[in-house]
């Protein structure tokens, strides 16, 4: 069995507000998870509140990621590669996982929340020319863009299906 990192702790001031918070997870947080950070924030910004963090932190943003993500006007060159055990101890209403790796690794989830896997290709393995790999980038960003801001979405409503450990699976 794996650690836990996660413990109950009180809401935060976000959550008070009625805002949720999520953490993306992934290996390396360097695109994915990062992409997936920037989309929330951007598009559900007034409702949710993400983090990102990788279980193995590269140390960087991908620069196609950051490219791929200033094609739809969000800046995420600020941002950068964190460490789940960052998170350790605070509150969120979801985690995703959205590497395969993650999802195995990804540590046990005992706090408040819901945890669930929608994963993606990694595009940073893209091969080719730059174009070949910017064009992986921005199909995996449609992608997340997709599915993860509809799954939060609908986040509240009865249609989504939650086994008893809290966990759900997605495509």
């Amino acid at each position: 069995m794996l650690p836990s990192l996660f413990l109950d702790t009180p809401a935060s001031e976000d959550a008070q507000r009625g805002k949720r918070r999520v953490l993306v997870l992934c290996t390396g947080n360097s695109a994915r998870s990062q992409m997936a950070e920037g989309l929330i924030n951007h598009f559900l910004g007034d409702r949710w509140e993400a983090v990102s963090a990788g279980t193995q932190p590269s140390g960087y943003v991908h620069p196609l990621a950051i490219r791929a993500m200033t094609e739809l006007g969000i800046d995420i060159a600020a941002q950068r590669s964190k460490s789940v055990d960052e998170f350790r101890g605070q509150a969120f209403d979801a985690v995703i996982t959205v590497c395969d790796n993650a999802a195995r690794t990804c540590p046990v989830w005992l706090g408040q929340g819901r945890t669930i896997h929608i994963g993606f290709p990694d595009p940073a393995a893209a091969e080719g020319d730059e174009q070949e790999r910017l064009d992986a980038f921005r199909s995996v960003r449609d992608a997340i863009r997709e599915q993860v801001l509809a799954y939060l979405t609908q986040f509240d409503e009865p249609s989504i299906t939650v086994d008893d450990d809290q966990s759900a699976i997605v495509g």
